[in-house]
């Protein structure tokens, strides 16, 4: 009687795995993973935001004047060589700044392609934009008419079309470096503090302050309840699935409108008669007066170019 039993000595291994198999995840895994991501790079960008970098000593109403002119410039030309420029001007402030340029680049350049390249690609081709023929794609038996489009018999990616691909393409990927290198080297409370001494309305500021602390609340607050949902559940079937996330994004915006009133009824509580109160700002220092005649005096420079 007290003797262990056999089958209670004896070691399980673990089950022999298929050869060549791989362990497949769910879209909804992989839409949690990039959520965490999100949440990841935030995190980072508060870390980053305190180094002894050159961009995180400066004075964040510098930067937010530096963000609007030089996007003014970026729209405005329609040159590629200013285009470039600008681009090795963020690229060396990044790497003054000490920023992951890996880490940095990688959205940008992902952001970029998809919404700068893939959406100007059509451009290229001389149905849409006429000139001189650089890669000929296809010959058809004869030109067409239809409505007020020409279709002509040599179809393929003309010089000019190409030109305006890349000019594009330069211009999103310029927008968005110059916007995440001031999110990557400047606290949110600075910017929001910046844009209020520029004479920003408040409810621009109230929209912008409650939007980006919430999005990350719900955004954890999805990942935590997937991930409990998860670890009751062994496996489930993609259209359980699907309707789990359809049942989900009810339930989150039901939650979004609760919360909505919960936080504007504690604001009334509290006094909220719509200004943001935010604390004064010191006084410019050399370094940010001589690093914002720097920037003034590169601008115009590239608006001659």
């Amino acid at each position: 009687m007290d003797k262990i039993p056999a089958f209670l000595l004896h070691r399980a291994g673990p089950p022999p795995l298929k050869k060549g198999g791989r362990l497949s995840t769910s879209f909804i895994d992989r839409g949690i993973e990039q959520l965490s991501g999100l949440i990841r790079v935030t995190f980072l960008q508060w870390e980053t935001a305190n180094k002894e970098g050159l961009f995180q000593k400066l004075d964040a109403r510098v930067k937010v004047l530096f963000l609007l002119f030089f996007i003014l410039i970026v729209s405005w030309k329609r040159e590629l060589l200013p285009e470039a420029a600008v681009f090795a001007l963020v690229f060396a402030l990044a790497i003054l700044s000490r920023l992951q340029l890996l880490v940095f680049y990688r959205r940008i350049f992902l952001l970029g392609f998809f919404f700068g390249f893939l959406v100007a690609l059509p451009a290229a081709l001389n149905i849409i934009t006429r000139g001189e023929i650089i890669l000929p794609l296809l010959r058809l038996s004869r030109p067409w008419d239809f409505w007020i489009y020409h279709v002509p018999r040599e179809i393929g990616f003309t010089r000019e079309g190409c030109h305006v691909v890349a000019l594009l393409t330069l211009r999103i990927v310029n927008s968005l470096s110059l916007s995440f290198l001031i999110v990557y080297t400047t606290p949110f409370t600075e910017i929001l503090r910046a844009l209020k001494s520029l004479k920003v309305p408040d409810v621009f500021l109230m929209i912008l302050s409650l939007s980006y602390k919430y999005i990350f609340l719900f955004a954890r607050t999805l990942e935590e309840i997937h991930l409990a949902k998860k670890a009751r559940l062994v496996g489930e079937k993609p259209d359980q699935e699907r309707g789990w996330v359809a049942g989900r994004m009810v339930f989150f915006f039901r939650k979004t409108q609760l919360r909505c009133e919960e936080v504007f009824k504690a604001m009334l509580a509290r006094g909220f008669a719509g200004d943001v109160a935010l604390s004064r700002m010191k006084e410019l220092r050399r370094p940010d007066y001589g690093a914002g005649a720097a920037f003034l005096t590169l601008g115009l420079l590239l608006l001659l170019l």
